[in-house]
């Protein structure tokens, strides 16, 4: 896998997972208490033994920087290194990045300086584990010019992916980027190919890609020149590629999550504390995720009862109750609380007991949740400060708002709780 770059893909302005992307890229959105989005990609390629890792960003990239700088160091005698390349104007450049394709050709010369074979193009908001090697190897077997990540999915979700068309080799013989009506319906095909049987066959009836990419390099170097008004691999690249280039589909067969809308984040998040088994496990000692270590003390428990739930390293849980939920790294809750349902994000440092008491006595809200707060189906960002006595459970069943002078948003009935935001005592949301 020497022959082998990586590119991953860090998205564009992170609207639909706004406002957790506020103040940071897509990429850089804590998971599961202790993990950022990007170490899924990033970690899938170390695992595979990709070792040459750039990410392309132009959003908010401060903390994907300092997260991917103190997370990913290795060995001097190696050429392996994972790099952010931030969008920048240049005089043959003046623009941002303007889709995918865009973002990788802006960056086509420092691709064009490595002697690889084959350039791996990554998505940043995706859960799954996948050995790239097989991906590749797939690529190498068919003498492919392109090959594409693939599952198989139902009717309710196929509108929003790239759906294909193959031949019984599995190679790509049409394409369409997000069909809607009778396009959509145009491109059911019978999935007992990709081996499901038939019952599976008929609740999926496409297949889509992940919007996760293999090229031959000198291929995507010579198509991202040769069509300079393009921006986009899954509207334009591709699909303009199919007529001319072997595309071939490899099939995925394992658990793939597509995060970036702050329901399906949410979702994936909670799916994690299901038992006996999780979708997606973080206990695979062969295929590990990695991030940054932080050396934190073990988290403490004082007469609390928790249930399905995933508690992050160093919290200090006093004396509430907790279930199905994920909770953050240096996490504080008080006592008398009550949290259902919600993922807590945690904090990125600790506010010494002095300055916490100071806060109390003076009117002001210590970082974490307060006494006898209660929280059901809601994302509390990072460095939040929820007051004692604070309701937050969307008691009017509202679907969207934005409350940014108060510190939350509604998204899908999901309450969101802004990063730094302050819930004053008492308040009910």
């Amino acid at each position: 896998m020497k022959q082998v770059l990586a590119i991953v893909l860090g998205g564009g302005a992170g609207t639909r997972l706004y406002p957790l992307t506020k103040l940071r890229a897509k990429p850089a959105v804590p998971l599961a208490g202790k993990y950022r989005l990007i170490d899924i990609p990033v970690s899938n390629c170390i695992n595979s033994e990709i070792f040459k890792i750039y990410v392309l960003t132009q959003f908010n990239s401060a903390s994907l920087n300092r997260h991917l700088a103190r997370a990913y160091n290795f060995s001097g005698f190696s050429d392996g290194f994972v790099e952010v390349l931030a969008a920048q104007q240049t005089k043959d450049n003046p623009d941002w990045f303007q889709g995918t394709a865009d973002a990788v050709r802006q960056y086509l010369s420092i691709v064009e300086e490595w002697d690889v074979e084959e350039v791996v193009i990554l998505s940043g908001d995706h859960l799954y584990r996948m050995d790239y090697r097989l991906f590749v190897q797939r690529h190498r077997d068919t003498n492919a010019d392109i090959t594409l990540s693939v599952v198989p999915i139902g009717e309710k979700n196929a509108s929003e992916f790239g759906l294909m068309k193959i031949d019984p080799s599995g190679r790509v013989v049409e394409f369409s980027e997000k069909p809607k009506g009778d396009a959509l319906k145009h491109m059911r095909v019978d999935t007992t190919k990709l081996g499901l049987n038939a019952e599976q066959a008929a609740e999926k009836p496409y297949i889509a890609s992940m919007g996760i990419y293999v090229f031959k390099k000198q291929v995507l170097v010579d198509l991202l020149k040769k069509s300079l008004g393009q921006t986009d691999f899954g509207k334009e690249i591709i699909p303009g590629a199919a007529a001319t280039h072997n595309i071939q589909a490899f099939l995925f067969d394992g658990y793939w999550e597509d995060i970036g809308t702050i329901e399906s984040f949410y979702d994936a998040n909670l799916a994690l504390t299901q038992q006996p088994t999780p979708p997606f496990s973080f206990y695979d000692e062969k295929a590990p995720i990695y991030t940054r270590s932080r050396y934190l003390p073990p988290t403490k428990l004082l007469d609390s009862h928790i249930t399905e739930s995933m508690i992050g390293e160093g919290c200090i849980i006093k004396q509430c109750r907790i279930h199905h939920s994920v909770l953050g790294v240096r996490s504080r809750v008080m006592d008398g609380c009550t949290i259902e349902d919600s993922l807590l994000m945690g904090a990125d440092f600790y506010e010494p007991a002095p300055e916490r008491k100071t806060q109390a006595e003076t009117g002001g809200v210590p970082i974490g949740i307060g006494a006898n707060t209660t929280i059901r189906r809601a994302i509390i960002d990072k460095n939040a400060r929820i007051g004692s006595d604070v309701t937050i459970v969307n008691k009017e069943g509202v679907e969207e708002a934005q409350r940014e002078e108060l510190g939350f948003y509604i998204r899908s009935g999901i309450v969101v709780v802004l990063k730094n935001a302050t819930i004053p005592n008492g308040m009910t949301i």
